[in-house]
């Protein structure tokens, strides 16, 4: 396997012909019986009589491995590197029905700190440049295993999605010195047509022009750009995070089971690069944010067309109908 980088769009893809089979499954779950095969890099303690709250293993088929350097070189006018980083398998729960929208705000709050223990643990490698969490639930959304799970992904470049935020977060603190997701935030509360719920420190809304149907944001409402420094801050109620995710899943489960979540944190500042220039103001103008899409199995048009995202239902009318679901 080997990362490429297209010329145009300026996205690595993660491609080769050396893909290995995939492993069977079997009827027993390997996360529930802990499978000698599994490779475990964490765990976070148990309670309530179970041996393990939440943990990271290397994923079984990972894209990335983490021995090596990148060795990024020239192929004529293309860009290539190996495919060094990090790829696991984040257990949210013990149980294997401890899905996020079921579990106690305990067993979620375990599961948000694991995060940030890998995030943090990962940027002390100089190699990483961006580390990626993420969940894919329904098969349609390419869910891979049925255990309560995340995945997440240390890459030696940042995606490209993360790049488009990045510069413009810094282009709009030059312009007006202040963050734009912190402006973004106060006028939802401030308009209330488009927020689904406020819990303590974080608030959950549908964005102005939402990707897909039902697209919802979870956003720290005190400003913080990483966030691993929220996860393991003694300070800060964690459980307010995961009480809002879970209740925002269940909202959006009432409307479609399928859906992607992707977390999205500040690049590795610890290792600057010579040739970015988001770093100097990085605290100030970047801000920490969950991002989920559902995705409806029936829909009457394709979400995106000519290259323009396409959403049948604008987040204020998505909005007021995940307030008054039933959870």
């Amino acid at each position: 396997m080997e990362l490429r980088k297209d010329p145009i769009t300026r996205s690595w893809v993660i491609t080769g012909d050396d893909v290995s089979e995939p492993t069977p499954r079997t009827g027993e779950c390997p996360f529930c019986s802990a499978s000698q095969s599994l490779q475990v890099v964490t765990t976070l303690a148990g309670f309530d009589g179970n041996p393990w709250s939440a943990r990271a293993v290397v994923h079984p088929e990972a894209l990335y491995r983490i021995e090596g350097e990148p060795a990024r070189r020239a192929d004529g006018l293309y860009d290539k590197m190996g495919s060094v980083g990090a790829h696991e398998i984040l257990l949210e729960n013990p149980r294997h029905d401890g899905h996020i929208w079921n579990a106690s705000d305990t067993e979620v709050e375990q599961f948000l700190r694991l995060v940030a223990q890998r995030i943090q643990d990962l940027k002390r490698d100089s190699r990483f440049k961006y580390v990626s969490i993420f969940k894919d639930y329904g098969r349609s959304a390419g869910q891979e295993f049925d255990h309560p799970n995340s995945q997440l992904t240390a890459t030696t470049f940042v995606p490209r999605r993360v790049l488009y935020e990045l510069r413009a977060g810094k282009d709009y603190f030059e312009n007006k010195e202040r963050c734009v997701f912190c402006d973004i935030l106060a006028q939802e509360e401030r308009q209330q047509v488009r927020m689904l719920e406020i819990r303590g420190d974080y608030a959950a809304f549908g964005p102005y022009a939402p990707r897909v149907p039902y697209e919802v944001w979870i956003l720290p409402r005190s400003h913080e750009s990483s966030f691993e420094r929220t996860g393991l801050s003694r300070t800060v109620n964690l459980a307010d995070l995961g009480a809002l995710l879970r209740r925002t899943l269940k909202r959006i489960r009432t409307i479609t089971e399928a859906f992607h979540l992707v977390l999205h944190t500040s690049p590795n500042s610890h290792h600057q690069s010579g040739s970015l220039g988001y770093w100097k103001t990085l605290d100030d103008d970047y801000h920490w944010h969950i991002e989920i899409l559902p995705i409806l199995e029936a829909k009457a048009k394709s979400y995106t067309f000519k290259e323009v995202y396409y959403s049948p239902l604008t987040s204020e009318t998505a909005v007021k109908r995940l307030r008054e679901a039933k959870i």
